[in-house]
């Protein structure tokens, strides 16, 4: 089996494709020798793999209910029927189109999460027989949404302020007497931010009674996965960015860039078996080992999809009212 080699290779570079794209490729193979076969099959799968959390449906149940899969796509193509590869190098190529024929009627964008993950991929098998073990080799590459122009509407900035009162709901009585007294304002450049342009902004600390001692702002995925029993819910963190180390002098205007990862995000999505949500927490670590952990509050609301949508809301997640059309548009940074 050492002496044959194969491998699938795609005709764009980038491996990102759109729906409605045609697939376009080669499988290479390359014999030492004559080498029979039963036949080289390629298979086009699309698949949504849910996993139930064992912290909000118990560790048994998350083993023995599994959310099924749902297949977006799913399409096969003969490329030899049952002979023999001669010896040197030898191409079969391809053409597949990326439709999607069956609920939902649309391809989601390619994401990595921890119990959501969208994954496309080209399987490709070398069939033999009895006596010889088949082979496959895998090809993943990525979907994403056509890019779309910007509104008007996305360009505006987005304003929020952080202090003890806006976190009074959360914070134990305890928690209330041992808070220091402080006021941090900034503002996000825009309303709406495309997935493969970084979130910008910038925070002030207007007044604080205890020194800083860091300033961080993390993202967060919210997925929630259904089935006949019930769903579940859970918050994870996809990365967290450090604003400023140290005390930060009053009314000095500190600057807000994030890269978003984009294998681990994508454009908000919302359907009847799960939902991808995201939210932005702000973390200010006092020096005296408090630290105040809040989800941008007063109205920041944050938005991944073709857009990254942050209005001020009490959570930081994606807009409900906007969630039937971004998942059908990409934006993108005019």
């Amino acid at each position: 089996m050492s002496s044959l080699l194969f491998e699938i290779k795609l005709k764009r570079e980038n491996k990102v494709y759109y729906e409605n794209d045609m697939l376009l490729g080669c499988v290479q193979f390359q014999c030492a020798q004559e080498t029979k076969h039963e036949g080289i099959m390629l298979y086009l799968e699309g698949i949504v793999n849910l996993q139930l959390s064992s912290k909000t449906v118990g560790l048994f149940d998350a083993f023995y209910n599994s959310v099924k899969p749902i297949n977006l796509l799913q399409n096969s193509l003969e490329l030899s029927a049952p002979g023999k590869l001669s010896a040197g190098r030898s191409e079969f190529h391809f053409e597949l189109p990326l439709v999607c024929k069956k609920e939902p009627k649309m391809l989601y964008e390619t994401y990595h999460g921890v119990f959501i993950n969208v994954n496309y991929q080209l399987n490709c098998t070398l069939k033999r027989n009895f006596l010889g073990k088949s082979m496959t080799r895998i090809q993943q590459f990525c979907v994403q949404y056509k890019p779309v122009a910007l509104g008007e509407d996305s360009l505006k900035a987005v304003p929020f302020s952080l202090s003890p009162d806006s976190l009074q709901k959360n914070a134990t009585a305890k928690e209330r007497l041992s808070m220091p007294r402080f006021l941090i304002t900034g503002r996000l450049d825009r309303s709406e931010f495309c997935v493969t342009t970084p979130l910008t902004g910038s925070i002030t600390v207007q007044h604080t009674e205890a020194a800083i001692k860091s300033i961080e702002m993390q993202l967060v995925r919210v997925e929630t996965c259904g089935c006949d029993e019930g769903y579940s819910k859970d918050a994870t963190e996809i990365q967290t960015i450090q604003i400023a180390d140290g005390n930060v002098l009053p009314k000095l205007e500190l600057p807000i860039y994030m890269v978003l990862p984009r294998l681990f995000t994508c454009p908000t999505l919302l359907t009847k078996n799960f939902k991808i949500e995201f939210e932005l927490n702000l973390v200010v670590v006092f020096k005296e080992d408090y630290t105040s952990p809040c989800k941008l509050p007063s109205d920041t609301g944050l938005a991944l999809e073709p857009a990254l949508s942050v209005l001020t809301r009490e959570r930081t997640r994606l807009l409900h009212r906007h969630h039937h059309h971004l998942h059908q548009r990409r934006q993108w940074n005019a």
